[in-house]
């Protein structure tokens, strides 16, 4: 398993540092560190700091913090563009999607999905996402946690796949394998997942018209909710991605 991983919301200076809150409860109950142990703080935007343990109480942990450092983002960076599944299937695949190393989330309303987030709606969907993703970034020991942005219409997945260095729609019917498209060695890469009943053609147009390409990634056709990790995982192997040490 390694050091214990803790997920700060500012890393502190090199020095003395109180680790309270969640964390804290977490590091002296769950985890039981101990004097002398060293743990690894990190703020989900890419900087460590390794820790070593001084002293315990019931629910915090005093560190004596050392210098930090900085953990690059990738060179590829993917942007999953998530239809909005039914029931809990949301924070499944944003939990499987940040485990496979997501860079950012953006929530898609599209035509066919059974689930709609109201303007009431929202900001409640949008904290479960969020905390979905750091969960899962701790779970995985990531020092980037995946930003989840706010809910996208069509035309505004449009916008960010026409100012995308590679732009890539799951579509069953595709002709096209993943493996068929041209990828960066550098940039922003958008992946579009949609819903239960899938991309309709107007929805398609738009995309295809703002220079996405409609691809598959094999003869199965998979849940909204593990599409996006399964081609994340196609992804690693396609670019350096997977190459690339985190925390």
């Amino acid at each position: 398993m390694g050091e214990a991983f803790f997920l700060v919301d500012r890393l502190p200076a090199a020095g003395s540092f109180r680790l309270t809150g969640p964390e804290g409860r977490h590091a002296a109950t769950v985890r039981r560190v101990r004097p002398g142990e060293t743990v690894l703080l990190t703020d989900g935007l890419g900087r460590n700091a390794v820790a070593t343990v001084v002293g315990t109480g019931k629910s915090e942990v005093e560190l004596d913090v050392a210098a930090a450092t900085t953990v690059p983002a990738p060179a590829v960076r993917v942007t999953l563009v998530q239809a909005l599944p039914k029931g809990e299937r949301g924070e499944l695949a944003v939990e499987l999607a940040t485990e496979a190393g997501i860079d950012a989330i953006v929530p898609w309303s599209a035509r066919r999905c059974v689930t709609r987030w109201s303007p009431e709606r929202a900001p409640k969907g949008l904290a479960r996402w969020t905390a979905t993703a750091r969960e899962a970034a701790k779970q995985s020991r990531r020092s980037w946690v995946p930003p989840v942005r706010p809910v996208a219409s069509t035309r505004e997945v449009a916008g960010l796949l026409a100012a995308a260095d590679a732009a890539l729609v799951l579509h069953e019917s595709a002709t096209d394998p993943l493996t068929a498209v041209p990828l960066p060695a550098a940039g922003e890469v958008v992946l579009v997942v949609g819903p239960e009943g899938g991309v309709d053609d107007d929805e398609l147009a738009a995309f295809t018209a703002a220079g996405a390409r409609a691809v598959r990634l094999g003869p199965q056709v998979l849940r909204t909710s593990t599409a996006g990790a399964v081609a994340l995982g196609a992804l690693g192997v396609l670019t350096d991605r997977w190459t690339q040490v985190d925390a």
